[in-house]
């Protein structure tokens, strides 16, 4: 890997490049819940910092807005306000802390135990078909539209070159867009009107125990998301961040970022696959380039402009994309569960698999002692507490004794 013979010029170029890989996705999320795009790239930068800041500026690793909490967000926002949900979040960046200690204590092999694939993987696929419907319902408000930004997404990601192929969504949101303009459905006087400078709109979190209680379950995907993205810059790179700095400590800056961005009103963020494909087809993994790319990040949160072009991307263009984003999330829960070889002719991972995804999809609520929980943080408890208390067949015991 070619790391520390780049000057600060060339660093400040590849910093730009990931940013734009990253872009994309990180304003794709805080447009389909109703949060200011412009926060999103601010804490996106930020916590990226603080991320490098725990694991001793090691790990090129590049923090952008998770798709994991998009259906939970909106549920969230409706039962509880944009206030109460954040602070659901800033629960979320707990269970992380959580998860650090339970690594440094007892390793890697115990949160594989209580988050094993018969659970993340349908848990995983929740996440993308919770939010079929609302892609379908964004896209038919124009379904030209929709489908151009489609389209382009599919051919970008099957056919694209080089950083091109990393950016599908971007690809699709600036086509479309394009698209959008010649038909004159563009609105360009808000731009106009925006400052060219202006503090992006922080928004604070209030105590809601209820957000807490239905928040913290949905933190079970992106956790283990999180270890295989570990395992992929290791491979990446050539190097072991798994022992130096140590799994513990990319998961406990992956928290503190996602507590820091909750605080201002930003959704979760998440170590991005994106970057860390841009790393591998550049050969350039010196983390001071994702530093580099975290300010860029802070940089255009404060363009006014920036934020008043984002929000005028039509609804259209945002529900083609989710077409395939979504339906793309729940491919991956399925591969999940093919790639580990999860046995579906096994009762007690059929029982398991059902029952979450029944729950999740049939839109299940609970209430316990006050406190309801429903979604995806129900469907994910449940799927622990039945792989915890269901015996493995005798076979399966015998295997891991």
């Amino acid at each position: 890997m070619k790391q520390n013979n780049l000057g600060f010029f060339q660093k400040t170029v590849v910093g730009a490049q990931f940013l734009f890989v990253a872009f994309g996705a990180t304003v794709l999320v805080p447009l389909l819940v109703g949060l200011d795009p412009s926060v999103a790239l601010f804490t996106a930068g930020i916590g990226t910092l603080i991320f490098h800041a725990v694991t001793k500026g090691k790990v090129p690793i590049f923090l952008g807005s998770s798709f994991a909490f998009i259906a939970p967000i909106i549920k969230a926002t409706e039962l509880f306000g944009l206030p109460g949900t954040l602070c659901g979040l800033v629960a979320v960046g707990a269970v992380y802390g959580l998860m650090s200690l339970l690594i440094r204590l007892r390793g890697v092999g115990f949160i594989a135990r209580l988050f094993p694939p018969v659970v993340v993987g349908p848990v995983i696929m929740l996440i993308g078909l919770s939010l079929a419907g609302t892609g379908v319902n964004m896209a038919k408000s124009n379904w030209p539209l929709a489908i151009i930004a489609l389209l382009t997404t599919v051919v970008v990601s099957l056919f694209g070159k080089g950083l091109l192929r990393l950016i599908p969504i971007f690809a699709g949101i600036i086509i479309g867009y394009i698209a959008a303009a010649i038909y004159g459905i563009i609105d360009f006087q808000s731009i106009a009107d925006a400052p060219w400078f202006a503090f992006p709109a922080f928004v604070r979190p209030e105590l809601c125990w209820e957000a807490v209680i239905f928040m913290i379950p949905v933190a079970i995907a992106p956790v283990i998301e999180h270890i295989g993205d570990m395992y992929a810059i290791n491979e990446v790179t050539g190097k072991d961040f798994v022992k130096d700095p140590g799994l513990h400590r990319t998961m406990l800056g992956d928290g503190l970022a996602c507590v820091a961005a909750s605080f201002i009103g930003g959704p979760p963020v998440t170590t991005y696959s994106e970057v860390t494909g841009a790393i591998s087809l550049t050969k350039i993994s010196d983390p001071a380039v994702l530093r580099i790319a975290a300010l860029f990040g802070i940089l255009f949160s404060v363009f006014g402009k920036v934020s008043a072009l984002l929000k005028t991307i039509p609804e259209a263009v945002l529900g083609g994309i989710m077409l395939l984003l979504f339906g793309t999330i729940a491919s991956v829960g399925i591969n999940n569960l093919v790639k580990n070889r999860v046995d579906m002719g096994n009762t007690r991972n059929l029982v398991i698999v059902s029952l979450i995804l029944t729950l999740g999809i049939g839109g299940a609520e609970m209430n316990f002692g006050g406190i309801t929980m429903s979604g995806i943080g129900l469907s994910a408890l449940v799927g622990v507490v039945l792989n915890l208390v269901i015996p493995q067949p005798k076979k399966k015991e015998e295997e891991i004794q």
